[in-house]
């Protein structure tokens, strides 16, 4: 559904965006802004700020931010247009007839029946287990000692020993075969047409964190292969951006998630009363799960199996995790497989322990190492101590290093003098070909520099959205050009833009984006903070965050300049004049917080 930007824009400015939050989170005022305890994650010191003048919120735990519309889409599953519908409704603004765009009703009307489909479909396997035909499928969840209370809250079910009912179901609905296809509930046969893609199966609806049906996992009754089969991805799913139990597990009050392998795992923690369990749907551990893991938790506990194939899926998951910002720490499930077998075996109390002694996960990956050494001989023992040695380098930060020599110094009976000897001098030794320890450790500084030149357009942007007259300040030497991360430069120039008409509106400016990730993200560039003290120092930072996004913007054009472009050359050969006599203190700004 469609509607005008000038409506949308109506609907926001007639509902004050503390008055709403008000209704869902007690708000106290410091300074300029409300802050309260964030509805989106576990806090207990309030990190989640409601700015009037921005009319937008962000919270700095969590990362959750936007405007009016995206807080009522986060807290209460709103689409946008019943965010929007809702608010018009409670400022009593009428809303037009909505139009669709040709392009937008054909996408949404696509999602809406697969949406739709699936729904249905989870209805229809749920009612087959219910039934004589689903005895075998119900047997086999009684076997795993589920609860019915379980099966009706993950709405189990079961396909028909036989295929083809589900495609007789639907079809008596009156759906397409074209749009049955997309589903991904049916594989087309030459010969025999549209056969159901699940049949003999127990069935386990995927649900999005808005707890709509958007696939199946399946796993086969008796013998049979695959054992575990899933959906394939359509409109609506993508395994690599979708966790199994998110959807429940968000709203739990733990301040970590807990990451399993499997459909049973999450299940059976959950009938247990870890309800922060999630697993991966059939594929190993991506940076979309992780990014969508960050937006709940800061920490996340890996309890793949014990064996050494869960090893590896533990070690591959740790760097996906640190890079998004969480904290792993790696679950000790031995002597058992995984954890259903592990609290069937020795109930919740013992399995709550062995989560409040879970490794820190550079430990794990140390103790993992160890295997591959047999520390009685003192070759391989040195080459142990020289990888750790390598691996302890990653660490930018001294004190960190330092804290883990300690520990590693007690754990494995080396002199901590001896260990931080070998440290440095493996960093200082040159390297015509550098081990894959020190190519990571240079690709991870590479990833700080690109981080620190992304942190200078965030505080930029947000300098210029909270005070305005920052824009005198730049002027000459930053504009929209200079933004070189594509969405902080697409923010850049609506925000340049506003600007020239008058008024800067970032609220407004959100309303640009309808991808909830991409208004998070946009969130964040107007919320960047850095400790100051005093006005100094203010005008210090922002003097070196302008001269870092300008260099950065130099070298990024000088990059992709064409050999033919003398104009352009010029151009860049002024800039870097400018820049160094900013630099040198040849020129002074004049800034100003007012």
């Amino acid at each position: 559904m469609y509607y005008s930007d000038d409506i949308i824009e109506e609907v926001r400015m007639k509902n004050d965006i503390v008055d709403v939050i008000s209704g869902y989170v007690k708000l106290q005022r410091k300074g300029s802004s409300y802050f309260g305890l964030c509805p989106f994650h576990n806090e207990k010191s309030p990190s989640f700020s409601v700015s009037p003048g921005k009319q937008m919120y962000y919270c700095f735990g969590c990362g959750a931010g936007g405007n009016v519309f995206t807080f009522l889409m986060e807290y209460e599953n709103f689409s946008f247009v019943e965010a929007v519908k809702y608010l018009a409704d409670r400022a009593g603004v009428r809303l037009p007839e909505a139009e669709y765009s040709p392009e937008a009703r054909r996408a949404a009307d696509l999602k809406s029946r697969l949406l739709e489909i699936n729904k249905k479909a989870a209805a229809f396997y749920y009612y087959q287990l219910k039934s004589e035909k689903g005895k075998q499928g119900m047997e086999y969840l009684k076997k795993r000692e589920l609860s019915e209370e379980t099966i009706k809250k993950f709405g189990l079910g079961c396909s028909p020993r036989y295929s083809g009912a589900l495609y007789q179901y639907l079809k008596g609905q009156g759906y397409s075969d074209e749009l049955l296809k997309e589903s991904g509930l049916f594989n087309v046969d030459e010969r025999r047409g549209m056969q159901d893609r699940f049949w003999n199966r127990v069935m386990f609806p995927i649900m999005d964190v808005n707890s709509r049906v958007i696939g199946f996992g399946g796993r086969v009754m008796g013998q049979g292969e695959p054992k575990y089969l899933n959906s394939p991805e359509t409109k609506i799913f993508d395994k690599s951006r979708n966790l199994y139990g998110l959807n429940v597990a968000r709203t739990s009050r733990k301040p970590y998630l807990i990451i399993c392998e499997g459909y049973m795992d999450v299940i059976s923690m959950h009938q247990a009363g870890f309800t922060n369990a999630v697993a991966s749907l059939g594929t190993a551990l991506t940076s979309g799960h992780a990014s969508l893991m960050s937006r709940y938790t800061k920490e996340v506990l890996l309890t793949y199996d014990s064996d050494e194939a869960g090893q590896k899926a533990a070690l591959r998951g740790i760097p996906i995790l640190r890079a998004a910002g969480i904290r792993p720490r790696v679950v000790n499930l031995a002597p058992y497989k995984d954890p259903d077998e592990f609290i069937k075996a020795e109930g919740r109390e013992a399995f709550e322990k062995r989560l409040d002694e879970a490794m820190n996960y550079f430990l794990f990956q140390v103790k993992v190492l160890e295997k591959k050494y047999n520390l009685s001989d003192p070759e391989e023992k040195t080459q142990f101590f020289r990888e750790i040695a390598g691996m302890l380098l990653e660490f930018p930060e001294e004190l960190e290093r330092n804290n883990y020599m300690e520990t590693l110094s007690r754990n494995y009976r080396i002199q901590y003098e001896d260990l931080r000897k070998m440290v440095n001098h493996m960093a200082l030794a040159p390297k015509k070909n550098p081990d894959p320890v020190r190519r990571e450790g240079s690709r991870k500084k590479k990833e700080n520099k690109e981080d620190a030149g992304q942190t200078a357009q965030k505080l930029m942007l947000t300098w210029l959205t909270s005070y305005p007259k920052m824009f005198d300040t730049i002027d000459g030497y930053i504009g929209p050009e200079d933004f070189t991360t594509p969405l902080y430069h697409q923010v850049a120039q609506l925000v340049f833009a506003q600007h020239e008409e008058g008024t800067v509106n970032p609220a407004k400016l959100l309303n640009q984006f309808s991808d909830p990730e991409e208004q998070r993200e946009v969130a964040s560039l107007f919320h960047a903070s850095l400790h100051l003290e005093g006005q100094e120092e203010a005008r210090r930072a922002v003097l070196e965050t302008l001269c870092r996004l300008k260099r950065d913007s130099i070298d990024w054009q000088n990059e992709h300049l064409a050999p033919t472009d003398l104009a352009g050359l010029q151009k860049i050969i002024e800039a870097r004049k400018r820049l160094e006599d900013l630099e040198r203190g040849r020129v002074t700004l004049h800034i100003s917080f007012d």
